[in-house]
């Protein structure tokens, strides 16, 4: 039974004693507090993408590395308006009683960034290590530090989540 009285499905409980709208509000608190931790990540690497073209050394780069570099700073934006994109969204249908559903797509949306982030960050590295050191190591790195990106962001999430969803 839900807190308004009535039957609430097992699927849909979730442990707490909250209404779907007591819940959205939790869930968007949380969401937004996410969204700022990438959000300044973001920021700070598309900043410093940004300024890259304008040293010295950038007219001194191979075709490819320029190459790299502006697919780098593509994704930097592409990733950047998929993190703002929730602010955006939720602004935009607030007073239209669809919280639940504003979370869901901001959550959506937040994670659509994230993988993109992950992208920006590879190409991001890949860039900078083409220039650092030779050619033959840069892949390896590259391939580990994606690799152990890709653990901690979401495969230790979905590891857990399938360990004690089981539990239940």
């Amino acid at each position: 039974m839900s807190a308004d009285g009535r039957d609430t499905p097992a699927s849909h409980r979730t442990g707490r004693d909250e209404s779907p709208e007591e819940r959205a509000d939790r869930r968007w608190a949380e969401l937004l507090q996410e969204v700022r931790v990438a959000q300044t990540g973001v920021q700070i690497l598309f900043g410093f993408l940004l300024t890259v073209a304008f040293t010295p050394k950038f007219s001194q780069i191979s075709a490819t590395d320029r190459t790299i570099y502006v697919v780098t700073v593509v994704l930097g934006a592409a990733t950047t308006g998929a993190l703002v994109g929730p602010v955006s969204f939720h602004r935009l249908v607030t007073g239209h009683r669809i919280k639940p559903q504003t979370v869901t797509w901001a959550s959506r949306l937040t994670l659509v960034g994230i993988v993109m982030l992950l992208a920006t960050v590879a190409s991001s590295l890949l860039l900078i290590l083409r220039i650092a050191l030779p050619d033959s190591v840069v892949p390896w790195i590259v391939a580990g530090v994606v690799l152990w990106l890709a653990l901690c962001w979401f495969g230790l999430p979905v590891w857990a989540r399938h360990r004690y969803e089981r539990r239940e």
